[in-house]
């Protein structure tokens, strides 16, 4: 039973992060041991996490700012211990963490419902397979609302059902801030991308006009797989045509850009502006007079954003985040709806694949943490605490 699970052992693990401030700036990953937590109210359950997925926004927090090629690691009698510095330059922005706790790592995962209390709702859900967010999921068990849970469809594994919150409710919110904003067609930038790959499915059942934006050739030849109609590649020279040509064909004056830095954006409303000059007859100095929309929801490019003065001035752009963009603005009943269309299509549109599977300690070992801070397409990693 599960009581007997938790009664076999007392103590569990976890990833925790540091930054110190001596002998000079560094961040620190250990694993730290603590008591397994048991249920504390009714409808609390413990989930015994087999598969917590390494996001960029986990990294943000795992290892923020730190110079690759510093990264060390030492075993100690406590355990690995794996450092890095902080770069000088991003120092302030590290700085309300410096010589403070250390904290938990992981924004979602799965596991197996082990222990729960005694409400129905919490009851049910025992030996289920279900998926959460809110934290700490790169430890071996963790206590969840079972409000807070989505549990799956028999037959669906942790592995199949990690990344059931970070990447789908992102895609979802995006159509929702674009209709919500009058767009009809939607820009996506770092397409390739497990959540992109998402998004190309999510676009082609609700039947949204979407233009993708990746890099490489081999890219195109990707999301030309999964069924994506336009695809354009920034590497080439035709590069401003091709973006005029899709933002034309689907209307597209809504744009989500994961890059955050550099000339993207700014080349995003160029083409945007372009294409609607193009459907304009008459000349006004401020421009197309069409209403120009680019939200910045990742920093890859972590360079200054430059602005080019042909964008006309119906332009916005600004920062979009998950939480306080979108789900902060639906009700529990809408949130709930959505949770149930992803358990559904875990398998299809929100499916999502990983090229390793690494435990606790791997996850500290110098080549692997190179891995997984590099950011490419398909490269992402899944920790499963209890391997």
């Amino acid at each position: 039973t599960g009581s007997d699970i938790l009664l076999s052992s007392s103590i569990m693990r976890s990833i925790i992060s540091t930054v110190h401030s001596t002998p000079s700036p560094h961040v620190a990953l250990t694993i730290a041991e603590s008591p397994i937590p048991r249920p504390q109210s009714p409808d609390e359950v413990v989930v015994r996490i087999e598969a917590a997925p390494i996001n960029p926004s986990d990294l943000a927090l795992m290892l923020p700012a730190i110079d690759p090629s510093t990264l060390k690691r030492e075993n100690t009698s406590s355990g690995p211990v794996l450092t890095a510095n902080v770069y000088e330059k991003a120092l302030p922005f590290v700085k309300a963490r410096l010589d403070k706790p250390g904290a938990g790592l992981g924004n979602e995962g799965s596991g197996i419902v082990i222990d729960t209390g005694d409400h129905p709702d919490a009851v049910k859900l025992k030996n289920k397979v279900v998926s959460f967010a809110g934290g700490s999921t790169y430890s071996q068990y963790r206590v969840v609302r079972a409000s807070d849970c989505l549990e799956h469809l028999p037959g669906v594994t942790p592995q199949e059902a990690a990344s059931c919150f970070v990447n789908p409710l992102t895609a979802l919110g995006m159509l929702h801030t674009m209709r919500g904003s009058g767009y009809h067609g939607l820009i996506h930038t770092a397409a390739a991308s497990q959540l992109g790959q998402m998004l190309v499915r999510l676009c082609i059942d609700e039947k949204v006009p979407l233009v993708n934006i990746v890099r490489r050739p081999e890219q195109v030849e990707l999301l030309k797989s999964i069924g994506a109609e336009h695809v354009i590649d920034s590497s080439t020279p035709t590069f401003h045509d091709d973006l005029v040509n899709a933002i034309l064909a689907t209307n597209a004056f809504c744009a989500f850009d994961a890059t955050g830095g550099g000339s993207l954006p700014e080349a995003i409303l160029v083409a945007m502006e372009a294409a609607a000059l193009k459907k304009k007859d008459t000349y006004s100095v401020y421009g197309s007079g069409a209403m120009k929309q680019v939200y910045i929801y990742g920093r890859l490019d972590k360079s200054p954003i430059t602005l080019a003065s042909n964008v006309g001035l119906n332009f916005q752009l600004g920062g979009w985040l998950l939480m306080t963009s979108f789900l902060s603005k639906i009700t529990k009943d809408e949130l709930n709806q959505l949770k149930e269309k992803i358990a559904k299509e875990v398998r299809t549109t929100f499916k999502s694949t990983y090229v390793d599977i690494v435990s606790l300690d791997k996850a500290l070992e110098v080549e692997v943490v190179k891995k997984y801070l590099s950011v490419g397409t398909g490269g992402k990693f899944l920790i499963n605490p209890n391997q």
